[in-house]
């Protein structure tokens, strides 16, 4: 049995079936503020740079909070843009709070906090979304967390990939029931 550790890169991936054609998803998935919506932990999302066009390469800032670990900021950065299929972006830690002590991890593309992934399929009469998220191998919230009990790393890795799971499910149900027209 292999053993869960932050370093690896472990993630978790959910999807649902969308009764909308993939324009209608496409719209939502890469509206970057309707996750703070329907999230937990993201509270509010703005472009870096007064940017506002999702490009490649196009920059933004993420406010999150958690129980645990309080609030931060993080800046993401799009690295994936094929229209109506994928939407990916690194997760950086813009303002050095995770940074080890060395100050390594902050704000480095090459070594994110995270990676995200949204992948859309045409399927039947509408779209099979999926969110994947990587975490690592660059320095985060979670990184503080095992630095505290780095004896616990396998199930503090495993807690957190939980709690993303969740948010993840939190924000691909909302976005089926909007594109449904329901209410998420």
């Amino acid at each position: 049995m292999a053993v869960l550790r932050y370093a690896d890169g472990p993630g978790v991936t959910y999807e649902v079936y969308v009764e909308a054609n993939p324009s209608r998803v496409w719209e939502l998935v890469t509206d970057i503020h309707l996750p703070a919506r329907l999230s937990p932990e993201l509270q509010r999302v703005e472009w870096l740079d007064g940017t506002d066009e999702l490009t490649k390469g196009a920059g933004f800032l993420g406010y999150n909070s958690h129980p645990r670990i309080g609030d931060w900021r993080t800046a993401s950065y799009v690295t994936e843009l094929d229209q109506q299929r994928v939407f990916g972006w690194v997760v950086t830690d813009v303002d050095g709070a995770f940074a080890g002590p060395d100050g390594a991890g902050r704000a480095d593309v090459a070594s994110p906090a995270a990676t995200w992934r949204f992948e859309l399929e045409p399927e039947e009469n509408g779209t099979r979304l999926r969110q994947t998220v990587r975490v690592g191998p660059g320095r985060s919230g979670l990184s503080l967390v095992i630095d505290q009990a780095p004896e616990h790393e396998e199930q503090i890795v495993e807690s957190r990939l939980g709690q993303l799971r969740s948010h993840i499910e939190s924000v691909l149900d909302g976005i089926k029931a909007l594109a449904e027209n329901r209410t998420p």
